[in-house]
């Protein structure tokens, strides 16, 4: 029996709002009407069937697209066009599946704000002032690009080819614009950044322990799960348009948040632990114990899904080959496997065996056992399996131990344990905000444990998923983004701010091309980036934006982009399976124009060759619908049988392995025993499966820094010990950081943008009252002599920021929460990441396949502290 935890009233002192709070509020919702009035919009309109029939019969036309910033619900709306103007934008509610009707939120909704907004980038412009001086001359769009087919190919020349470099922000949003920057780059063989890493959202523990670059259920699957573990991620927030599935989940089975907290997801919950910030690992270690004593785990998928009875060498923490015993070598010898597997020995009922790879078929493997071989050369080793190895490690997690660590009651630890290891199937949601920590890859090895011991994996409604964004690449993108003869220098983004790693250029990075992003307040972490800019060591800046955000400024020049409601594009995401087609439902306005057609008359520019890629024979309109042809039809089986004609009337469901085409990460594996792993495009097998030499789920490493730091297996390490309390020079961290410094510094995602998408837009602002705001608990607050709504500065010895203090005791004490996306200019021209360093795990640098197995940003591990001004 599940028992639900309900929160009664008094947590309207965590909450922090009363009636009279709630009708304030109202009362904006009331001030953005008025505010649509203003501006001649009329906006509030959700899906009705009754109000579209009204528009058309106004001679309105109804386009439908689908809106496309960094987010992943991929929402499509038809916007109501008159005289070449958007007037209305209603959610489309044609997904096939009514469960996903109607998708939408106030961000999407109020898209036009943005479209014909002030700061619209009209123009093509060229810098004539300072960097950030936002003094820029109007030209034609003939001479901003010869003058940078000038500059580059001058820095080509100077400094290489992979000078240059360029950034690939969440592919899913658009395929066909960002392939066609990607393939410039791949045939001008410049560097590139994956957007994943870059932006902090890569889940390292992926590719360690599951060999993929990320994995998810769809959302609708979430109300299959009879007990649902949300860690960090808070849903109800940042995931609008799908957070009713977490609800209905909650009538289906039992919904558990754990977060430091009292975020609106955790007020939604049918229970709450609250824990101490990044101790999650030892709260699911502590919990795989008691699963484990409860006789909870799933032994018989243990023995054919993971590596759980593999033998390991006890002299050499090594696994054991069938290659050196001597019993097995000469069968290991006439086995044929693949480069990238390799034999391992295993205990069977009679005797040793060795695991075949290739083959996940019930092998009769022991899980548990002491043993002495004989190897080739005569000697003998001890040795034991992984799932012992396992045991041994957890007896450190006691339930008094992890109550300590976490601040967790020992009692709720224990009985949430035995409902999640009882109640199939088990789902577990990993917030990016909690995996993006030096530590993150053991942490997400250790919340793995809990499906994986359970054997909640490969089956509807189990698993663990990651929802972070639309990079994860749903088909075969080759044909358009990897014409023959480009090769990319992938250069991971930390790697760039440091000037130094896997690689980065002998002669440095000197241009930068972006688009689909913000990296001057985004990504500016130690203000390094504006440093570099300012000293001219980037010598040149070049962005693609249809706003004037904060890179805008800080460009040499600024080509104007369409929206995604000005142009044709192909989208994806990884909460719903559903293909969309971005359609220009107005013409591009001033002079933007698409991604495509800037990027190809810079390619012929830089060199002609390059021009047969690019369809220049067509105009852009009918070169993107080519495009979107050419990638369904060379999707692979995702997209087999889905056409353009298909995607102009809705939606299609991409395929998947699952009945129904169903979004159920490993269902291969599961049911059809095929090897782990599935292949993460656009990567080739071979470079992913490499990290699963045992063909199944692997929760041991063995490579030589993961035994020498002690990571075999998935462990709990305390915050900052690597990074804030260790004084190094170069990150700045002072040596008295541990008493000078006593707030953890947590930048998340807002309700009010995506990213810095929508920073500027008007409701939007006035729905947080127009000030930048940082949530600090009372005591913390009282502690430092500040108030409610005093102005304060939120400092390290790297950087500082202005906002407003909003004191909630929602908020853990020693934790302060800022919302990210601000641009500077809503800072006083600071910025926020400038209190940030780029630290880099060793771990994550084992094996290099951009934005699967990568160095990844550690946005929260931060220490600050704040003062009043």
């Amino acid at each position: 029996m599940l028992e639900k935890k309900f929160l009664n009233k008094s947590s309207k002192s965590v909450n922090n709002i009363d009636r009279r709070e709630f009708l304030k509020r109202g009362s904006l919702i009331g001030a953005v009407g008025a505010c649509a009035a203003t501006f001649g919009f009329n906006f509030f309109s959700f899906a009705s069937t009754t109000e579209e029939e009204k528009l058309l019969k106004s001679g309105e036309k109804l386009i439908r697209s689908t809106c496309s910033p960094n987010c992943t619900g991929a929402c499509g709306w038809n916007a109501s066009v008159k005289d070449g103007r958007i007037n209305t934008l209603i959610q489309a509610a044609d997904y096939p599946e009514k469960e996903y009707n109607p998708r939408g939120c106030l961000k999407g909704l109020s898209m036009p704000n943005l479209i014909y907004a002030k700061d619209r980038v009209k123009y093509p412009l060229i810098r004539v002032g300072e960097r950030g001086e936002n003094k820029f001359k109007k030209v034609s769009w003939e001479e901003a690009l010869d003058y940078t087919a000038k500059k580059l190919k001058g820095i080509e020349k100077k400094y290489g080819s992979k000078s240059v470099a360029v950034t690939v922000q969440v592919p899913g949003t658009g395929y066909v614009n960002k392939g066609a920057l990607v393939s410039l780059a791949g045939l001008s063989k410049w560097s590139i950044h994956h957007g994943y890493d870059q932006n902090g959202d890569l889940p390292i523990f992926w590719p360690m322990t599951f060999g993929v670059q990320s994995e998810e259920l769809e959302s609708t699957e979430w109300i299959k799960s009879k007990y649902t573990m949300v860690f960090g991620s808070n849903i109800i927030q940042t995931r609008l348009p799908d957070a009713k599935h977490l609800l209905k989940a909650k009538k289906t089975g039992k919904v558990v948040v754990i977060d430091p907290d009292y975020c609106i997801t955790a007020a939604k919950s049918d229970e709450w632990i609250r824990i101490k910030a990044d101790t999650d690992a030892a709260l699911a270690l502590g919990m795989s114990k008691v699963i484990i004593e409860n006789n909870l785990h799933d032994k018989d998928f243990l023995a054919d899904f993971t590596d759980m009875p593999i033998l390991v060498r006890k002299d050499t923490g090594k696994r054991l080959l069938a290659k050196d015993v001597k019993s097995l070598s000469a069968k290991a010898k006439s086995m044929e496997v693949p480069d990238y597997r390799s034999l391992f020995v295993v205990k069977q009922k009679e005797g040793f065996g060795i695991l075949n790879p290739e083959d996940l078929n019930p092998s009769g493997a022991k899980i548990s056992g002491n043993f002495d071989l004989t190897l080739v050369d005569g000697t003998s080793v001890k040795v034991t399996t992984i799932f012992d190895e396992l045991v041994k490690g957890l007896k450190d997690y006691t339930l008094e131990k992890v109550s300590k660590i976490t601040g967790a009651p020992a009692e709720q630890i224990e009985r949430i344990a035995k409902e999640a290891g009882g109640n199939k199937p088990l789902h577990v949601v990993y917030g990016a905000s909690n995996y993006q920590w030096y530590n993150s890859d053991i942490k997400g090895r250790a919340i793995s444990l809990l499906v994986v011991l359970t054997g909640n994996i490969g089956n509807s409604g189990s698993g663990i998923s990651t929802y972070a964004g639309q990079y994860r690449i749903r088909f075969g993108l080759k044909k358009w983004w990897a014409p023959k003869g480009a090769k990319l220098n992938w250069v991971p983004y930390l790697c760039f701010l440091r000037g130094e790693g896997k690689n980065y250029p002998k002669s440095g990075i000197k241009a930068m091309i972006g688009a689909w992003g913000n990296p001057f307040d985004q990504h500016n972490m130690a203000g390094i980036l504006k440093d570099r800019a300012k000293s001219g060591d980037i010598e040149f800046v070049v962005t693609s934006d249809f706003q004037m955000t904060t890179s805008c400024l800080w460009s040499d020049v600024i080509f104007p982009a369409s929206s995604w409601y000005e142009k044709w594009d192909l989208t994806a995401t990884i909460l719903h399976p559903y293909l969309q087609l971005q359609q220009p439902v107005i013409k591009p306005l001033f002079e933007s124009k698409s991604e495509l057609w800037m990027f190809r008359e810079l390619a012929k520019r830089l060199n002609p060759k390059f021009e047969k890629h690019y369809f220049m024979d067509l105009d852009e309109n009918e070169a993107s619908k080519k495009i979107v042809k050419i990638l369904l039809e060379n999707g692979g089986p995702e997209t087999k049988g889905i056409t353009f004609e298909m995607l102009r009337k809705g939606p299609v469901r991409l395929h998947s392995p699952a009945p129904g085409d169903r979004q159920i990460p490993f269902y291969e594996q599961r049911h059809e025993k095929k090897p782990f792993p599935p292949r993460s495009y656009p990567a080739p097998i071979k470079a992913t499966a490499k990290f699963l030499r045992s063909g199944r789920i692997e929760m041991y490493r063995e490579e030589d820094l993961f035994l020498k730091i002690g990571e075999k297996l998935p462990v709990y390490k305390e915050s900052y010990l690597e990074t804030e309390y260790k004084v190094d020079s170069k990150s700045k961290v002072d040596a008295d950081a541990r008493t000078k410094h006593k707030l953890r510094f947590f930048t998340k995602n807002s309700l009010y943008r995506v990213h810095s998408t929508h920073s500027s837009n008007p409701w939007l602002l006035e729905l947080q009252d127009n000030k930048p705001k940082a949530y600090i608990n009372g005591e913390d607050a009282k502690e430092r002599g500040i108030k409610n709504d005093d102005p304060i500065e939120v400092y390290n010895g790297r950087g500082k920021l202005k906002a407003y203090a909003m004191i909630d005791d929602g908020v853990m004490k020693g934790n302060l929460t800022f919302y990210q996306g601000w641009w500077s200019q809503y800072l006083q021209e600071e910025s926020y990441n400038s209190l940030t360093y780029p630290y880099i795990k060793p771990t994550h640098e084992v094996y290099f396949v951009p934005g699967i197995w990568s160095p990844t940003t550690s946005w929260n591990e931060c220490l600050c502290d704040i003062r009043k001004v």
